[in-house]
């Protein structure tokens, strides 16, 4: 019986099971953030798109945010989801916490949260520039504390 007949050694099996292994330790974490990301992201849109909304109900109350809630925001935005209670685990998904009037209705602030936990507020104070600021979660890695 001649070599080739012989198939692959233990130590060739093995190896190759070791290079496959060190690739997917490499790989699953990477695929882990990148779900991490997608979620933050969802957040951030839900908080954008609040904005927006914000600033549409502004337009059409005279330049003051008077009477604003987050029911109110969702009429010009149907695609808003509200938590209502609930967390955004619970919904798997991001949705608005809570929408806050400031400055004598002349602002707001706004706030979403990802499913991971991290908060993202766009804030407008009184003819102030538009403010995003991320608190994250304990642990998080994606969501730096301040600006983002």
């Amino acid at each position: 019986m001649s070599r080739s007949d012989e198939g692959f050694t233990l130590i060739e099996l093995l190896v190759v099971i070791l290079i496959i292994g060190i690739l997917a330790a490499i790989a699953i974490p990477t695929l882990l953030n990148q779900q991490g990301k997608a979620k933050d992201a969802s957040a951030k849109e839900q908080a954008r798109a609040a904005s927006q909304a914000a600033e549409t109900y502004s337009t059409d109350h005279e330049g003051i945010y008077t009477g604003m809630t987050l029911n109110a925001l969702r009429e010009y935005e149907p695609a808003l989801v509200l938590c209502n209670g609930k967390t955004a685990a619970e919904l798997q998904g991001a949705c608005l916490t809570s929408m806050e009037l400031l400055e004598e209705a002349r602002g707001y602030e706004v706030v979403s949260e990802s499913v991971s936990g991290d908060k993202f507020i766009w804030k407008k104070p009184n003819a102030g520039e538009l403010l995003r600021i991320c608190e994250p979660s304990a642990g998080s890695k994606l969501c730096p504390t301040g600006k983002w």
